[in-house]
């Protein structure tokens, strides 16, 4: 290795494989360039900022244990040290997945999907409709008050905010019309 000091009190040392590490004047900033085109960074706040040259993405780690990663898309992903995760798409979609199992999804429309651990989902869309999916059913809630649920057997009963009930069998005819 190489090692020189420079006027300004920084200090560059080579390596025989091409790897560079600069540490700063005041040794609170390190800075190492790899042969492959990747770069770690130290920074004075104990940050570390870390480029994937090939993948062209940036991880950051921070003291608090707050991963980041940045990719090439506009990707982000945060990764907290409880095991949360969120992830923010190039359209702006944010995702999270909770160590719990519990995740959510929130589009730019204003729609959000909540999946609980056992699978169960509920969409909740911008227009005030709401559905809900189970192993045993999938039902749709509207704004004024109707509610149209699918069971798995095929059955569909619709109970609409007048009060009418109205039942059909699994292959669509009418079991039950009350009013």
């Amino acid at each position: 290795k190489v090692e020189e000091v420079l006027t300004d009190g920084r200090r560059i040392i080579t390596f025989r494989n091409g790897t560079k590490k600069e540490i700063s004047t005041d040794k609170r900033m390190t800075t190492i360039s790899f042969f492959n085109g990747d770069v770690k960074k130290i920074m004075p706040d104990q940050r570390v900022i870390y480029y994937y040259a090939d993948a062209q993405t940036t991880h950051t780690t921070y003291p608090d244990g707050l991963e980041v990663l940045q990719f090439p898309n506009n990707q982000i992903e945060k990764h907290y040290p409880d095991g949360t995760q969120e992830i923010v798409f190039p359209d702006h979609t944010v995702k999270c997945l909770y160590s719990d199992g519990f995740k959510e999804t929130f589009f730019p429309d204003g729609t959000v999907v909540k999946v609980e651990k056992n699978g169960d989902k509920i969409v909740v869309f911008s227009n005030g409709q709401k559905e809900v999916h189970t192993a045993q059913f999938k039902r749709r809630e509207y704004p004024d008050g109707t509610v149209k649920t699918v069971y798995c057997n095929g059955r569909q009963e619709t109970k609409y905010s007048t009060g009418q009930v109205l039942i059909k069998d699994e292959e669509g005819n009418i079991i039950l019309d009350k009013k």
